[in-house]
């Protein structure tokens, strides 16, 4: 891949006003400090007809910190794709820390795999290849997990956010954190509905319904960062 098009691959994850501008972000703050095992799933990923699902790096970046600033230890990840945010996550939890991780495609995740086990991580993810919400109800069957979970990442079917929502406010504790990714939809969220591509539009819709939902939420502290396709962080307040 030349220069062009790598850079137009990595702006397409991002909503800066230009390629270099974010390149920029990238080169200087993000990927410095990206650990080596990390790039390499990147890379691997890169090559994937659907590329575009992995979580952008620098998403994955503040992600990690988040983790650190609440000391994170038991996590949920619905939509794993090849695992970079998973990765991310294990790296950062501690030795004993645990991810439930569920995607419907284990194809996809059994691509970011062997990177996971040189890492020497895998102990720390229990991968559950199915849809989402009977996983997040089979939990909350157990009086033990509400309340029981530090952090969550999704980043799965967009037609379900407001669903898993309502599971998550049960299942992460009082003050725990959870990130929703592609709450700006490539930035479709701000176009009228006649300039919206066709392939965007079903997804703008849902989006736009679950950014207002979540607005109106008074259980949750929130703030839509716009890294990558737009992250909203939530904190569950009560």
């Amino acid at each position: 891949m030349d220069n062009e098009k790598k850079r137009s691959a990595i702006f397409s994850k991002g909503l800066l006003q230009s390629g270099e501008l974010y390149q920029y972000l990238l080169e200087t703050n993000v990927y410095p400090r990206e650990p080596e095992l990390l790039k390499e799933l990147r890379d691997m990923t890169a090559t994937h007809p659907r590329a575009i699902m992995a979580t952008a790096p620098d998403a994955g970046q503040l992600i990690a910190m988040l983790l650190k600033l609440i000391n994170a230890k038991r996590t949920i990840e619905v939509g794993v794709f090849t695992g970079y945010s998973l990765l991310r996550t294990a790296l950062t939890i501690p030795e004993d820390g645990k991810i439930v991780a569920i995607d419907m495609n284990r194809e996809a995740y059994e691509i970011g795999l062997p990177v996971i086990r040189k890492a020497g991580v895998e102990n720390k993810i229990e991968f559950i290849e199915s849809e989402a919400l009977p996983v997040l109800d089979q939990l909350l069957e157990d009086p033990g997990n509400e309340n029981g979970f530090d952090f969550a990442f999704i980043d799965a079917d967009k037609i379900n956010y407001w669903k898993y929502h309502e599971r998550l406010m049960k299942l992460v504790k009082v003050g725990g954190i959870v990130v929703y990714d592609n709450t700006l939809w490539a930035g479709s969220v701000a176009m009228p509905e006649e300039c919206t591509p066709e392939i965007l539009r079903e997804g703008r819709q849902r989006t736009l319904e679950f950014n207002k939902l979540l607005a109106a939420d008074p259980r949750v502290e929130i703030s839509l960062a716009p890294l990558g396709d737009g992250i909203t962080i939530c904190r569950r307040m009560h």
